[in-house]
């Protein structure tokens, strides 16, 4: 079994002052652990094996065993089996508060073929209770099998660690606003800094702002951001073998392009220390230093956690004099945020990699229950960004546009196949049947938060202008506006696109019903926007494509 340390922030006094504060959260520990495990757990000192906290019921175990086998558990950092009987466990889970480690112990009762099997003289040895008191304790015990204890302790160690990792950024981002008392010029560009901390701001963007910041505050001539990909353990020119792909920003009198900066990373061996570095004369007038036009240096990680972003540099005092620890502060505080930054939209990157596969696995499902409209969905989501662009909406709209066109019928999947697949005329009842698909699709995605955006659309795109429409009947502006869009797009393509059971109408036919249809089924401005559009629709019609994405910079319509 190989399990992670928690790590606890049990910071402050040390366990063994058993000062009131400690004696608190050491008994909110314990009572985490029972809340998890259904037992209680007794605490140790994970160097000296010394009982902090009693289980309750004092079942801890054999204290000299334990004890002994503390600086193991501590030193091997996984959860253990320390001791078995047929019946019984001792589950040994190492804990960090700090510098302090702490070893959290229970007995569990373990599952077995038969009550005869067991040997209650044993157990109360492993417990260090009398026959009785083990016999007690088992009839009292719930049963667990060891595959199941090593995944409760997985899972409780994984949980507490990332509770953990967030007190330490936490702690971290708290240090880093504790040095920015500094000077009011500082405390200025920092607040400027995170007042443009948005998800939607690029790395780019923020830091070609610090940098200009930057340029009124550092006694530097020239400054320079280069970005590279987060590894902590391959090089910048060793990303998967080949010539990794950077980016620099400058402002002022920068003496360095992209391939020197990639060379004094390497040369400095940045990459490894991970810290801030600072040269002056001292090192740069030697006859070994290879960069002539740089005297003075700092540099300083764009880190986050593990993961190096990539560097900030200044160089060349304005008075040729030498840089020191406030201005190496200062820019290792502004790192510190870009760092932070960049890991967030990596962090907003996966995220979204996340919900694309979900919007792409019910695409997927909706084609596959209804193959005779097999991409569909992607047409119309094209088609209603279109129509969208040409209304004039704003681009961070147009990303919620193309995933509502893409889920609009996902509803569908409740529809029963005999009548989405029926080739020919829907009776009544089989219609009605079918204009439950908006009602179905909204149920459907309303328990995912990243997609309520979309759910107007999805419960909406059927509704008409002169509210005739269905499921609620609502008229004119009272229809969400990509509702309105994606119920063009989608009447566009059903009547455009060829099916096994006919061929798909005429353009002429098609221009003719949205004219007749213009301020009675649909919305007037949109059908303006459809002939507006007209030629870029027909071409989004010919063209079939796949895995666009979301992010409509990387693709046109």
């Amino acid at each position: 079994m190989s399990l992670p340390p928690a790590s606890l922030s049990l910071t402050g006094n040390t366990v063994g002052t058993f000062v009131p504060a400690v004696r608190h959260r050491l008994k909110q520990l314990s009572t985490e652990l029972r809340n998890y495990f259904g037992v209680s757990f007794c605490l140790r000192d994970g160097g000296a094996g010394e009982l902090l906290m009693s289980a309750e019921g004092h079942c801890n175990g054999d204290d000299d065993l334990l004890a002994s086998i503390c600086p193991g558990i501590v030193r091997e950092g996984t959860a253990m089996f320390v001791a078995e009987e047929i019946g019984c466990t001792l589950l040994s889970l190492p804990l960090k508060d700090g510098p302090q480690d702490l070893v959290a112990t229970a007995p569990f009762r373990l599952a077995t073929t038969s009550e005869a099997d067991v040997n209650f003289s044993r157990i109360a040895n492993l417990l260090a209770v009398s026959p009785e008191e083990a016999q007690h304790w088992f009839h009292e015990q719930a049963e667990w099998t060891i595959p199941a204890l090593e995944r409760m302790a997985a899972v409780v160690l994984g949980k507490m660690g990332a509770e953990t990792e967030i007190v330490r950024l936490t702690e971290e981002i708290d240090k880093v606003s504790d040095s920015l008392s500094s000077t009011y010029e500082e405390i200025s560009l920092l607040y400027g800094l995170t007042q443009n901390l948005r998800i939607s701001s690029s790395d780019a963007q923020l830091g070609d702002l610090a940098l200009n910041w930057l340029l009124e505050v550092i006694p530097c001539r020239g400054l320079s951001i280069l970005f590279q990909p987060p590894n902590t353990n391959r090089t910048l020119h060793e990303v998967d073998g080949s010539i990794s792909t950077t980016q620099q920003l400058s402002a002022g009198d920068c003496p360095a392009d992209a391939d020197m900066l990639n060379q004094m990373i390497q040369h400095l061996n940045l990459n490894q220390k991970r810290s801030a570095f600072v040269a002056n004369q001292r090192i740069t007038e030697r006859p070994d230093w290879p960069f002539h036009s740089v005297r003075q240096i700092i540099a300083v990680p764009l880190i986050e956690s593990e993961n190096v972003f990539g560097w900030l540099f200044a160089f060349n005092h304005n008075e040729d004099k030498g840089f020191g620890t406030v201005e190496a502060s200062l820019l290792s505080s502004v790192g510190t945020i870009l760092g932070i930054h960049s890991g967030n939209i990596e962090l907003y990157r996966r995220q979204s990699e996340f919900v694309t596969s979900v919007v792409r696995a019910l695409t997927s499902a909706i084609d596959a229950k209804d193959p005779y409209t097999c991409g569909h969905s992607d047409r119309v989501a094209r088609l209603g960004v279109r129509l969208a662009k040409e209304m004039g909406m704003e681009d961070q709209n147009l990303n919620v546009m193309y995933m509502a066109g893409l889920l609009h019928d996902v509803g569908k999947i409740g529809i029963d196949d005999s009548v989405l697949r029926k080739p020919g005329r829907l009776t009544d009842e089989e219609y009605e049947h079918i204009k439950l698909h908006p009602e179905l699709g909204c149920n459907i995605l309303a328990g995912l938060k990243q997609l309520e955006a979309v759910l107007p659309v999805v419960l909406h795109h059927h509704e008409q202008w002169d509210g005739n429409g269905y499921p609620h009947r609502l008229a004119g502006k009272d229809i969400p506006l990509m509702a309105r869009i994606t119920a063009v797009a989608d009447s566009y393509d059903a009547m455009s696109s060829d099916r096994p059971y006919r061929k798909g109408m005429p353009a002429d036919r098609v221009n003719q019903i949205f004219r007749e249809g213009s301020g009675i089924q649909w919305d007037p401005e949109v059908v303006e926007a459809f002939f507006a559009a007209r030629d870029d629709i027909q071409t989004i019609m010919r063209e079939e494509r796949s895995e666009c994405g979301f992010d409509i910079n990387n693709w046109t319509c």
